[in-house]
């Protein structure tokens, strides 16, 4: 289960991110919400993502009331060659030119966005 190292990784980074917003003298920031996006082919279980995300919360400060949202990203694949999209169950060779299909989108997993308050400096 990679999920936990993901997930570790995840706080790792968003706890650095959090850091560079520190005021000294004033609270630490405090995230609210994490934004992911996972592809449908990236091997991560996004049930199995979310308990890891619930156990690993606390041990990190600045996220620990924080949620999780996931967006799933679908499998896309494209010709290299000629740009043609495939479709859902279709063979992953290009009729038009003859090459294999390439992987456009679905194996990724992506931080994209944190959303956090930062303390004032005033």
């Amino acid at each position: 289960m990679h999920e936990y190292s993901i997930v570790q990784s995840l706080l790792d980074r968003v706890d650095q991110v959090a850091g560079n917003y520190q005021v000294p003298g004033k609270p630490p920031a405090r995230v609210e919400r994490l934004r992911l996006k996972i592809g449908e082919l990236s091997g991560v279980e996004v049930p199995l993502l979310r308990s890891a995300f619930d156990l690993c919360r606390p041990q990190c400060p600045v996220c620990a009331t924080a949620e999780l949202e996931v967006e799933t990203v679908a499998a896309q694949w494209r010709c290299p060659g000629c740009g043609t999209p495939f479709h859902r169950g279709q063979a992953l060779r290009c009729t038009p030119c003859g090459r294999p299909a390439r992987l456009d989108a679905g194996d990724e997993i992506i931080l994209e966005r944190i959303e956090m308050e930062v303390p004032s400096h005033v």
